[in-house]
């Protein structure tokens, strides 16, 4: 009898599985974005939580029962929720709190800097009107008083640079000590 695959092995095998798959209209794969956005963290020197909720904050995209197909359709797939619910089975608030929020980051980025809008690709302008469009001022000061929001907002600026075709990118293997350290740190 084998033992059932750990939580790094069944997000390396999303990865490679639905994660090679297009990603929603963008010119890279859905896995390409995620360590895409994992390497920018990286790269800015955060935090080991806050690098693994830039890797795997798309995950709800191929973890619901709404895809990311039906969210391109017009359908609000609620994947920042979806990912961070599954995430928190073994996960600490410092990854799975960015990953719930990174939608709600662009909503309040559109709202709060004029020229973030412009800076969107046309995939992500259109899923800003599926998912609420810009927030209005009482959901700007819910949003600020989420004590993860300002890792969001970091993720979400992460996110929407992580779309570069030409971009050197990491394999999700180059990730698995960072999130092996972060599930030792569980309680067990």
């Amino acid at each position: 009898m084998t033992d059932a695959p750990g939580p790094v092995d069944r997000l390396a095998d999303l990865f490679a599985g639905p994660g090679a798959g297009d990603y929603l209209g963008e010119a890279v794969t859905q896995a390409q974005h995620m360590c895409q956005a994992a390497t920018l963290a990286e790269g800015a020197g955060a935090p080991d939580e806050l690098v693994a909720a830039a890797l795997l904050h798309d995950v709800g995209h191929f973890q619901g029962e709404v895809t990311g197909r039906d969210l391109m359709a017009g359908t609000d797939n609620r994947h920042s929720d979806t990912g961070a619910a599954w995430l928190t089975q073994w996960f600490p608030p410092g990854v799975t709190e960015p990953v719930r929020l990174h939608v709600a980051a662009k909503r309040y980025l559109c709202a709060v800097d004029p020229a973030y809008v412009g800076s969107l690709s046309p995939a992500s302008l259109y899923t800003l009107g599926v998912q609420g469009g810009p927030m209005d001022d009482a959901q700007q000061r819910a949003f600020e008083a989420e004590a993860y929001h300002a890792d969001a907002v970091s993720l979400r600026r992460w996110d929407d640079a992580a779309k570069d075709p030409g971009s050197p990118t990491p394999e999700f293997d180059h990730f698995r000590p960072l999130l092996s350290r972060l599930l030792s740190r569980q309680p067990g």
